[in-house]
């Protein structure tokens, strides 16, 4: 890879490489079959320093640069996806959202023990009827005293049945729009917070997707996050850094597949040679590599505008964008060229293939993000 690394970036790009496919790869098949929630290795894990990468160390943190983070991430996919977006959550939205926003009370509070892996965070923005559309949610905050108090229905967040503490955005102003959504720390156990379900999904079985339910749920005026009419701005500020993560997974997922092609094809052989020397397979290989290294660079670069504090709106976009719908390709591709195997549980290109699906969806669809991109290029489109 052409991209100058430091030798700190190289130092924990090893380190992350090394545990994830010691501690989480061998086990990775299991927990999807099991769908155990990953909390020893997210222990483990805060011990050295991958959650909570990007928090100052004066809070516990490793103080790691996005560069670092994403290099990391992307070890922690290659060895199980399902670990890696439970950290990409954690790291990019919750740990950033308490980092940027937080009084210096919630973040003396949170930050140190969402460092260690001991309080995981989970993002509640998405409802039934409200996903690619934030502005439109339903759920409602009503300020009662010292309290507000929050109801409605999230859908479809990442670790909320496991997380130690949630993010939830609500609706204090419905005449002010975007402008009239807030942010709140709401600690799990919180009398109100309900699991009302957990989904049943193609992928990222070991990852708990949970319909949250609040009813009446009274959390205290000091667990606002950020400012009343805050929350869209403390929600799409966080995703940018999210889909870098998005992107780092993508990337991740797809070195697995590639790895995995070119280890099946080496040793399967028909008409007397194996696989891997028919330039109908090569010339695949060289395109699945291609497109993984670009996706890298891509995401990299917007990491590098990150750490630099220029704008990288769009090129986390076009980051997630790209990379997402690559390794749609190339998981697919890997599937093709195992053949009949391929679509059995024996090898992990099935599961690989699983889940890399929703990569495309979660925190901004493809379509989002050519919107994104778009607007940014030519401003938003004229209403005639």
């Amino acid at each position: 890879m052409a991209f100058a690394l430091t030798e700190e970036q190289v130092m924990i790009q090893t380190m992350a490489r090394d545990f994830a496919r010691e501690v989480l790869l061998p086990t990775a098949a299991e927990r999807d079959c099991t769908h155990e929630f990953p909390r020893e290795n997210l222990l483990q894990m805060g011990e050295l320093g991958f959650i909570g990468m990007m928090v100052p160390e004066q809070y516990g943190g490793a103080g790691a640069d996005t560069v670092s983070y994403a290099l990391a991430l992307s070890e922690i996919a290659y060895g199980c996806a399902s670990t890696a977006v439970v950290v990409s959550v954690h790291n990019s939205i919750c740990c950033e959202a308490v980092m940027r926003f937080g009084s210096a009370e919630q973040k003396q509070h949170w930050l140190p023990r969402m460092t260690t892996g001991e309080c995981i965070g989970a993002f509640a923005l998405t409802e039934p009827n409200a996903g690619s559309d934030p502005s439109s949610q339903r759920t409602t905050a009503v300020q009662d005293g010292d309290d507000w108090v929050i109801n409605g229905t999230k859908q479809f967040i990442t670790t909320g049945q496991n997380a130690g503490v949630v993010i939830v955005t609500a609706v204090n102003d419905k005449s002010k729009r975007h402008r009239g959504i807030s942010a709140f720390l709401v600690p799990q156990g919180t009398p109100g917070m309900v699991v009302a379900r957990l989904e049943e999904k193609l992928g990222l079985k070991a990852s708990d997707t949970a319909q949250l339910v609040f009813e009446d749920c009274r959390v205290p005026k000091a667990n606002i996050l950020g400012k009343p009419g805050e929350g869209f701005k403390v929600a799409m500020t966080c995703l940018d850094g999210g889909r870098i993560g998005i992107a780092a997974q993508s990337v991740g997922v797809a070195t697995a597949c590639l790895d995995e092609a070119m280890e099946f094809t080496k040793t399967r052989e028909q008409f007397g040679r194996a696989i891997s020397d028919f330039q109908g397979i090569r010339w695949k290989m060289a395109d699945m590599a291609v497109q993984i290294e670009a996706a890298r660079l891509l995401c990299l670069n917007a990491a590098s505008l990150k750490d630099l504090g220029k704008r990288y709106s769009t090129e986390a976009s076009m980051a997630k964008l790209f990379a997402s719908e690559m390794v749609q390709q190339v998981a697919g591709q890997a599937i093709q060229m195992h053949g009949g195997y391929g679509f059995s549980t024996e090898y992990r290109a099935e599961r690989h293939y699983r889940d890399a699906r929703v990569f495309t969806i979660y925190e901004g669809t493809s379509e989002i993000q050519r919107t994104v991109i778009s607007n940014n290029l030519l401003g938003p489109p004229q209403v005639r």
